[in-house]
């Protein structure tokens, strides 16, 4: 009995050890290689782009390229700070149909528009076109774009409005650009139930925030340094997840005090430079991880709160408004 238990494991061992070897090879196929179809349109890419991948190479070994090994799919494609990369963004880089992340960061020699042919990448996730002299329109073909949760077209030379069509992307920096015009109504309109980023602060946009902002459960918003009017208060409230927010530089104008509940994880908060009035809410005294307040150049009066987290924040935190008095302003008149 015991011989036969041997012979059965060493009949066992062998078909796996025979298993192992005959599925290696092909499994290392699919590891190193891409897909033809894909391998075409990096090839059809300019030379600038091209120019250090040789034809008879695997190509998800070239530069700046990612494959999902299983597959051999070309899933990623990323140049950081390569002075050498210049030109435009081909349209055909829409033939990488299973791309998931698109990395062009810190190219100052990369120019033109953002082709609209992009919003055909339809499994594309994140998407960041970053310091570069890239110009034009942003497409509204990215609202296409279903999967798509981080969108960064930061420090570039961007012009025009922002597109409705990227209401359902919960992350997205168009910051240090020179989008223009007010932002839409709907925008944002479909991110319920998501925590959305948004920064599109240094840019030339005007107008009143949509109504609809106050429903939306931002956790990171900056708006500043834009020509941006109107009652911004509906953004606050108790219960909402909002970290940090940055409305300084505009021209909002509404009562910081009564309606105004700051939430409970805020711990940034810039409201200088606008026309803000009423009084600092002495509910502020307990926002425990409130790093960073300022609220300086406005219209506010009546005294600054003091206890707990107020002490971090000096005169230039309160200065150049209206008529708020008390440390570390100058004492309340009786």
């Amino acid at each position: 009995m015991r011989m036969h238990s041997h012979a059965l494991f060493v009949l066992l061992l062998c078909s796996l050890l025979v298993g192992a070897a005959t599925a290696e090879p092909s499994r290392e196929l699919t590891y190193k290689d891409c897909h033809p179809d894909d391998k075409a349109v990096l090839l059809a890419f300019p030379d600038s782009w091209s120019s250090s991948w040789a034809p008879d190479t695997l190509c998800c070994d070239w530069f700046a390229v990612a494959c999902d090994r299983s597959t051999g799919r070309v899933v990623g494609f990323s140049v950081f700070q390569d002075p050498s990369f210049t030109g435009t963004i081909p349209s055909t880089i829409a033939g990488l149909t299973h791309l998931e992340d698109l990395f062009l960061h810190h190219l100052p020699g990369l120019s033109g528009p953002i082709p609209p042919a992009i919003g055909k990448l339809a499994n594309l996730s994140r998407l960041e076109i970053s310091w570069t002299g890239v110009s034009g329109p942003v497409p509204s073909s990215l609202g296409k774009l279903k999967k798509l949760t981080q969108l960064d077209l930061s420090f570039n030379s961007l012009s025009g409005a922002i597109p409705v069509s990227l209401r359902t992307i919960p992350g997205i920096t168009l910051s240090r650009n020179r989008l223009s015009g007010a932002i839409p109504q709907m925008f944002l309109s479909e991110s319920a139930g998501q925590d959305v980023y948004l920064d599109v602060s240094h840019n030339n946009l005007t107008g009143a925030i949509p109504a609809a902002f106050a429903a939306v459960n931002f956790t990171h918003l900056d708006l500043s340094r834009n020509g941006l009017t109107g009652d911004a208060s509906g953004l606050f409230g108790r219960g909402k997840e909002l970290q940090y927010i940055d409305l300084s530089r505009n021209a909002f104008d509404f009562d910081l005090s009564g309606v105004v509940v700051l939430p409970e994880k805020l711990f940034h908060l810039d409201l200088s430079h606008n026309a803000i009035h009423g009084s600092i809410p002495a509910q502020v005294v307990d926002v425990a991880n409130l790093l960073a307040f300022n609220v300086s150049y406005n219209r506010l009066c009546g005294p600054v709160p003091t206890g707990r987290n107020m002490a971090r924040f000096d005169l230039y935190n309160f200065q150049h408004n209206k008529c708020l008095c008390g440390a570390p302003l100058p004492p309340c008149k009786k």
